[in-house]
C-alpha cells in the first residue's frame, strides 16, 4: 500500500469525543476514524497555518468546483457551481433544513433503526418524529414499501430524512429503491433530505448512487462532506446541494439564519486538498476498511453473534440475539462489556434497535484484533454471568 493505515495514532490529552475515555479503555463508538489523515490534507492545513492570520473566510469557487467535481468523477452526479452551499457540517444543515422546510408540530418521517441525531434535529427543533421502520427478516433490512407510501401520504408530513448509504446498517440503496422512493416523495408533496455523508466508504467494486441523479425530479436537499471519508470533522466542513432553485433559496437564507454558513480558515483548505487529490488515499481506505469488517465479521460469528451484512461504512451493526433474546435489549451488555473488558461500543436502542450494538472498524488492524480479543472476554463473562 502507499498509505499508512497501521500506524496507531497516539490521541489521548487532544480533548478528542472519541478517546477522552478512562486508560485501558478501548473506544470503538463513535463515527471517527483513527487512521493517519491523507498527507494531501496534511500538507494544505500546515500550508494554511503558515499564513498566520486566521479571519472570516468567503465560500471560494475553487471549492465550489472542487465539490462538483469529486461527484462527477466519483459518482456520475453533474451538479452545478451554483447548486453548492457550504456547511459547518452535516447535522447542523439537516437541523437547520427541518427549521427552514417544515413548521412546528409537523411530521418529519425516517426510517429506524437510523444515525441517532436525526431523532434530536427532529426534536430539538419541535417537530414530530414518525418512522417508517426497515423491515428486519433475521439477516438484512429492507424497505417496507406499504408503510412508506402510507407515512408519507399522511399530510402533516413534509419532509422525509433519508440516510444514504444508511448508518448504523451499511446498506447502499440501489438506484431503484431511489428512484422509487423520490416518485412516491413527489406524489405526496414530501421533500427529501438526503444524508450521503457515507457515499464515498463503500466496499471496494460498489458504487452509490446520489439520490438526485437517482431521483432528479423530487425536491430534495443533498448532505455531502469529506469528514467521515477523510476523517477531518473537527474541521466542519461539508456541502449542502439543492437541485431546484426555488427550493436553494429557502435553504440558503435558512443557513445564513442559523449562521453555520461560513467557512472556517482550515475547512475550505482541507476540503479541496481531499477532492483533488485523495482519491488514491480513498481507494485504499476503502480496501482496508473492507478487510477489517472481513476480520471483525469472522470474529463475531465464531462468537455467536450476527454481522447484518453492509456494503458501506466502516461501522458494523450486531444482532446480539444469542445474548439477550429476540425481544431483548443489548444496552445492559454494552455496559457490562465496557465495564468488563474496557471496549467501548454503541448500543442500538439510540438509533431504533435495541437488541443490536454498533462497532467501528476504521482504525488499525491491531485495534480491530484487540476489539475482538476483548469482545470475547466480555461474552465469555457474559454468558457465566447470565
Amino acid at each position: 500500500m502507499q498509505f499508512d493505515f497501521d500506524t496507531v495514532v497516539n490521541r489521548d490529552g487532544l480533548n478528542t469525543a472519541k478517546w477522552d475515555v478512562e486508560p485501558g479503555e478501548l473506544p470503538m463508538w463513535v463515527a471517527d476514524m483513527d487512521f493517519v489523515v491523507a498527507p494531501c490534507i496534511v500538507d494544505a492545513v500546515q500550508a494554511r497555518a503558515a499564513q498566520p492570520c486566521y479571519g472570516y473566510n468567503e465560500t471560494s469557487d475553487t471549492w465550489r468546483h472542487a465539490v462538483a467535481d469529486w461527484w462527477h468523477q466519483r459518482h456520475g452526479w453533474a451538479m452545478t457551481t451554483d447548486e453548492i452551499q457550504f456547511c459547518i457540517g452535516v447535522v447542523p444543515a439537516i437541523s437547520s433544513l427541518v427549521r427552514t422546510l417544515s413548521d412546528e408540530d409537523t411530521k418529519v418521517l425516517i426510517q429506524t433503526p437510523v444515525y441517532n441525531h436525526f431523532y434530536s434535529s427532529i426534536r430539538n427543533s419541535d417537530r414530530v418524529v414518525v418512522s417508517s421502520d426497515l423491515a428486519y427478516d433475521g439477516t438484512g433490512y429492507h424497505i417496507d414499501w406499504d408503510d412508506l407510501e402510507h407515512k408519507m401520504a399522511d399530510p402533516d408530513v413534509r419532509l422525509f430524512v433519508l440516510c444514504n448509504p444508511h448508518n448504523p446498517t451499511g446498506q447502499v440503496w440501489t438506484s431503484n429503491d431511489l428512484a422509487r422512493i423520490g416518485r412516491l416523495a413527489a406524489d405526496h408533496d414530501v421533500i427529501v433530505i438526503s444524508d450521503e455523508i457515507h457515499c464515498d466508504i463503500t466496499d471496494p467494486g460498489v458504487d452509490y448512487t446520489p439520490f438526485a441523479v437517482a431521483a432528479p425530479h423530487c425536491p430534495a436537499v443533498i448532505c455531502v462532506s469529506p469528514t467521515k471519508t477523510f476523517s477531518i470533522p473537527g474541521l466542519a466542513t461539508s456541502a449542502v446541494v439543492v437541485p431546484d432553485k426555488r427550493l436553494r433559496g429557502l435553504v440558503t437564507a435558512g443557513l445564513n439564519r442559523d449562521e453555520i454558513g461560513e467557512p472556517n480558515s482550515f475547512a475550505q483548505a482541507a476540503a479541496i486538498a481531499a477532492f483533488t487529490q485523495g482519491g488514491p488515499w480513498t481507494d485504499e481506505m476503502r480496501a482496508y476498511v473492507k478487510a477489517n469488517k472481513d476480520t471483525a465479521t469472522a470474529a463475531m460469528a465464531a462468537l455467536g453473534l450476527h454481522v447484518v451484512p453492509s456494503q458501506a461504512t466502516y461501522l458494523m451493526w450486531v444482532d446480539c440475539e444469542s445474548l439477550v433474546g429476540a425481544d431483548g435489549d443489548a444496552t445492559e451488555f454494552c455496559e457490562f462489556l465496557r465495564q468488563q473488558t474496557g471496549l467501548f461500543v454503541s448500543n442500538g436502542a439510540q438509533y431504533g434497535g435495541p437488541r443490536f450494538f454498533r462497532i467501528n472498524v476504521g482504525c488499525p488492524r491491531t485495534l480491530v484484533d484487540d476489539g475482538m480479543a476483548r469482545l470475547a472476554k466480555g461474552i465469555e463473562a457474559w454468558r457465566k454471568a447470565h
